[in-house]
């Protein structure tokens, strides 16, 4: 599938710039829903991988929007997470999905260990290599950032409506969620605290990339209803960007600070 040198010609991430002087760092890790040439569909229908199994929907475009407003860089994954999921563990058994909300992946249905092997080297491994060097260079340059990873929800799970406009996932660093939630809940909005999903999850990129080292961090889950079109995407990131400035002007979101982690240690 990948040639000899342990390339397939698909480049897993998303590189967008912006100034080490605004202090944070964005990241998309369920951006897109493509797929290197050689994997087709996975054995899917076109339709399935325009669905919340394939990517997060609005996501990509709140997040674009969202570095624009606050001139920081951001990275994306260009790749499907239902290739591999960039925020899962290397040891999460949900690493490779082989049935997503009832539906089955064809393509992932009897892969071996070589094959997820195959797929870490050639795509994850490179979006969280990209955050660690990225964070490095950040920090060397101006002050420590702040990092906030950009997601999106379902309106409904199972049957069941999800109340939340947004919600906020966080681990156990108060730093940024606190301000922040309070912020959103100030303007009328419907927050989420670690709702729909905790935000403590091991080996996730917060876990690895965030809470080991020391830095402010959290997710952000807006309901996909509210982003829909990349309209819709753009306004939310407005008011973002809008509630996160002052926020981010706080000293303390740009130091070093460790916090026992709610997920435990991070395996070897």
């Amino acid at each position: 599938m990948a040639d000899a040198q342990g390339t397939d010609g698909f480049e897993p991430v998303e590189r967008i710039a912006g100034g080490a002087d605004a202090g944070l760092l964005l990241l998309c890790d369920h951006a897109s829903n493509a797929l290197p040439a050689h994997y087709g569909r996975l054995g899917l229908a076109a339709a399935d991988l325009e669905a919340h199994i394939a990517y997060d929907i609005g996501a990509a475009d709140l997040t674009r929007r969202l570095a624009a407003q606050l001139g920081a860089p951001a990275l994306l994954t260009r790749f499907s997470r239902l290739l591999i999921d960039p925020n899962r563990g290397a040891h999460d058994p949900t690493l490779v999905m082989r049935l997503s909300d009832r539906r089955l992946i064809p393509g992932n249905a009897r892969i071996d260990a070589a094959e997820i092997g195959r797929r870490c080297a050639l795509y994850w491994q490179p979006y969280r290599a990209a955050i660690a060097e990225t964070i490095a260079a950040l920090s060397a340059q101006g002050p420590v950032p702040a990092v906030i990873s950009v997601h999106t929800f379902t309106p409904a799970w199972h049957g069941i409506a999800r109340p939340w406009q947004i919600g906020i996932l966080w681990d156990s660093d108060p730093r940024l969620p606190g301000p922040l939630i309070a912020a959103l809940q100030a303007r009328g909005l419907a927050v989420g605290d670690n709702e729909p999903y905790d935000g403590a999850l091991p080996g996730d990129t917060l876990h690895e990339q965030v809470t080991a080292k020391g830095l402010a961090g959290l997710l952000i889950e807006v309901r996909q209803d509210l982003v829909a079109t990349p309209a819709k995407a753009h306004g939310w990131a407005d008011l973002l960007a809008d509630v996160l400035k002052p926020i981010l002007a706080r000293p303390e979101l740009h130091e070093v600070a460790f916090c026992a982690s709610r997920a435990g240690r991070l395996r070897g």
